[in-house]
């Protein structure tokens, strides 16, 4: 399943990240690897951009770009572990960023 699929509260496991090289290397620097749980807090009105939280970060990045992460949707009973010790950060990806 793609990142795009998943609706505003899911929860996933990140199983890859296919992008072009300069995409996946940055998402990849920011933490965004396998293994990887995330949450899914909102998309824009228009659906696109989507906000995602893992690793106590907070990340904005287009439709287009999560179509190239594969995702394993997780159970509701399962925890997304935050593991940022409550610091937010928003990082924003994509032109101009």
């Amino acid at each position: 399943m793609k990142l795009s699929e998943l609706k505003a509260g899911d929860r996933a496991e990140v199983t890859s990240v296919l992008a072009e090289p300069a995409v996946r290397r940055r998402l990849m620097d920011m933490g965004l690897v396998r293994g990887t749980e995330l949450e899914v807090l909102r998309f824009a009105p228009l659906g696109d951009p989507i906000e995602i939280r893992y690793k106590g970060l907070l990340l904005t990045m287009r439709l287009n770009e999560a179509e190239g992460i594969t995702v394993n949707k997780l159970a509701s009973a399962e925890v997304c572990t935050d593991g940022g010790g409550g610091i937010r950060r928003r990082h924003r990806f994509g032109r101009g960023a």
